[in-house]
Formats: C-alpha cells, sequence, structure tokens
C-alpha cells in the first residue's frame, strides 16, 4: 500500500477536491477526512518513501514542503488519524512533531482548515507554516 503523492502546488486543489467529495458523498457531516500534518525533518527520504509504502493505503493523499508532510486521509476521523501517526512514529522509532484537522469539524473550507492547522502548529510547535498560504 502508498498514498498518492502530489506537487506541493496542488495543496489547496487537493483540499478543496476532498471538500467536494466529501459534501457529495457524505450526508450525515461526520468527520469526513483528516488533514494529518508530519513533521519528518532530519529523516532521509529514502526512510520516509519506505514508510509511506507501509503504513499509507492507496487512497491517502501526500503533500509534502521539505521535511513538511500533509495528509488527506478519507473516510478517516482523528482517531483514526492518530493511529496512524502512531505507525509513523513506531517506524522511525521516535515521536514526531505533528497535528490534525477534521472537515468539518475543523473547518468547512480550505482556508478554514489551513488556518486551523496553521494556528495550532505554531502554538503546540512553534513552528510558522506561513507557506500554506
Amino acid at each position: 500500500m502508498a498514498g498518492v503523492h502530489f506537487a506541493f502546488e496542488d495543496y489547496k486543489q487537493l483540499l478543496r477536491l476532498s471538500i467536494g467529495i466529501a459534501q457529495r458523498l457524505d450526508e450525515n457531516r461526520a468527520e469526513s477526512f483528516t488533514l494529518l500534518y508530519c513533521d519528518f525533518s532530519g529523516v532521509s527520504k529514502d526512510v520516509i518513501e519506505e514508510a509511506l509504502g507501509e503504513i499509507l493505503r492507496t487512497s491517502d493523499s501526500i503533500v509534502n514542503f521539505g521535511g513538511d508532510y500533509f495528509f488527506v486521509l478519507p473516510y478517516t476521523d482523528k482517531y483514526g488519524a492518530e493511529i496512524v501517526k502512531k505507525h509513523f512514529d513506531k517506524f522511525f522509532d521516535t515521536f514526531l512533531k505533528s497535528f490534525l484537522v477534521s472537515y468539518p469539524v475543523d473547518g468547512e473550507s480550505e482556508e478554514e482548515l489551513t488556518e486551523t492547522l496553521q494556528n495550532s502548529v505554531k502554538t503546540f510547535h512553534k513552528k510558522d507554516l506561513a507557506y500554506l498560504d
């Protein structure tokens, strides 16, 4: 298994697409997908690729900017996304800086989800994700 990797420039469009699919298919407005941020700084690209191949599903999407990785996990609530994050922690044998936001609980648009993620990562990890704007 492995997720589908998109160019960083497609981050906003990927979120918009995921929101559109969720609105079309998820009438009960449950946590339709979760956006998981992980800081893989200091981990070699080969090891990251191996981890992605082992941990992610073929339906998961990946966008990265350097060592910052963003995963769109469809039909995954925060609990499920936390399990994915723990798999990464175990694989890399370290506690990774991470945060997760879910649609529609944490935002109903790409802008709201991104702002929530940016504010949370800045507060909890003292890291600025302003490049997402």
